[in-house]
């Protein structure tokens, strides 16, 4: 009970860190966090504003590779059938 874990110093650290690491850091700090939610959010809608206009590519794209996979996976599963017939 005497010693401390390595939470309290954890948390003794970041107390002595703001109090003498100056006035400044903690606004400046929340500006920058801020500014990156900003551009983040600006940034999802230069993506819709992008798939709204050439969206119809993406998605036929899409739909010819979820195609192939299908009938890969058809012929693999039918390949497995006539092994299983051959078989017994």
């Amino acid at each position: 009970m005497g010693s401390f874990s390595i939470w309290h110093w954890l948390i003794v650290l970041a107390v002595v860190v703001l109090l003498f690491g100056g006035g400044g850091k903690i606004p400046r700090l929340m500006k920058d966090v801020g500014t990156g939610i900003k551009q983040f959010k600006s940034g999802l809608k230069d993506e819709d504003k992008k798939a709204d206009e050439g969206g119809d590519d993406d998605a036929k794209a899409i739909g010819k590779d979820n195609a192939a996979a299908s009938s890969a996976a058809s012929s693999s599963v039918s390949q497995d059938e006539n092994k299983k017939a051959a078989n017994g």
